[in-house]
């Protein structure tokens, strides 16, 4: 008899070693998304193709939509990772002990959208351009763009108009003569014939899109646990700009859109654009910042770089061949 419970203590002792860390114990995090966009794929790869449990995590993912509130949210130690963008930025600015340690995507997630009338940019002169609203997202791709474009802002009106759904049936309509649109509503305007007048990706404006950011403390406190959630960041992107079987299904489960054409167009739009490794493109930042600035003077581009992003985990992980070695574990 004791014989046997001896034996069976040795075959659990020999299990416990044998076993993976992040099976013997999974550290509990709540990480944050803003929207059901496709940019936000990121950090929907990393939980559902199993990545942030393999780097020892039980995960729980929730949307908080609006910037601001996500960025609260975390401040308040309700949630320990937000993948936002902009808005963390001015909380920062504004005293918030936030920190910016990845990104996953540098470019506007947007196309021009306008009617088959509006062939160059050009004739976007004297027409209605459709936005979310003011001071976001959307405005500053338009500023940037009439500014690539030598086109000055009054020369057209901008006005709010809604979610992109609403958006787009007001081109269907009339109400406006162009907005900005991203996959599936993209795939939804091209099968009723309006103009795809410019894809952002194309255009040399770059802005921090999706973006990974903690509280200063806890990276103090927990550098390790944010490095090995980056690492399990990285593997979700990396999996979604090189397998398409598995992308498509995160999209298809998180969109909860089934009709393959728009799941494929969705994942054919946004896989390229993911930035692997993913740092921050220092000039999306300060494009960021001067946007900022002219609602908050005190947030200049000079001397805030370092304050809003950190890439010295990125910097580690380079150093270590964590980037090299994925890509040639992977054989893609």
């Amino acid at each position: 008899m004791l014989r046997d419970v001896l034996h069976r203590a040795l075959i659990a002792l020999v299990i416990f070693f044998l076993l993976p860390l992040h099976v013997l114990a999974q550290e509990k995090i709540v990480g944050s998304y803003t929207g059901t966009g496709g940019f936000q794929a990121a950090i929907w790869a990393a939980q559902d193709l199993g990545y942030l449990e393999k780097h020892g995590f039980k995960a729980e993912l929730v949307m908080i939509p609006g910037g601001a509130l996500s960025a609260h949210a975390l401040l308040s130690g309700s949630t320990h990772f937000e993948q936002g963008g902009a808005p963390t930025i001015s909380a920062i600015l504004g005293g918030a002990e936030l920190v910016m340690v990845a990104g996953a995507l540098n470019k506007f997630p947007f196309s021009i959208v306008a009617h088959k009338d509006i062939r160059k940019p050009s004739d976007l002169v004297g027409k209605k351009m459709g936005i979310v609203s003011f001071g976001g997202m959307n405005e500053l791709a338009v500023n940037l763009a009439l500014k690539e474009w030598n086109i000055p802002r009054q020369a057209l009106t901008v006005m709010p108009a809604g979610a992109a759904a609403i958006r787009l049936v007001g081109l269907v309509n009339k109400a406006i003569d162009a907005t900005m649109l991203a996959p599936p509503e993209t795939i939804k305007a091209a099968e009723l014939g309006l103009n795809v007048l410019a894809d952002f990706s194309d255009m040399q404006a770059a802005y921090p899109v999706s973006v990974i950011s903690v509280r200063r403390g806890f990276l103090k406190d927990n550098r390790e646990t944010v490095k090995r959630f980056i690492r399990a960041y990285s593997e979700g992107i990396y999996e979604m700009k090189t397998n398409k079987e598995k992308g498509t299904k995160v999209y298809a489960n998180r969109l909860r859109q089934q009709e393959p054409k728009i799941v494929e167009g969705t994942y054919n739009y946004f896989a390229p654009k993911f930035s692997f490794p993913p740092r921050l493109d220092p000039e999306g930042l300060r494009n960021a910042l001067r946007f900022i600035a002219e609602r908050t003077p005190a947030a200049t581009a000079e001397g805030n770089l370092e304050r809003i992003y950190d890439p010295s985990l990125l910097n580690e992980l380079e150093k270590e061949g964590f980037f090299s070695k994925l890509a040639r574990s992977s054989g893609r």
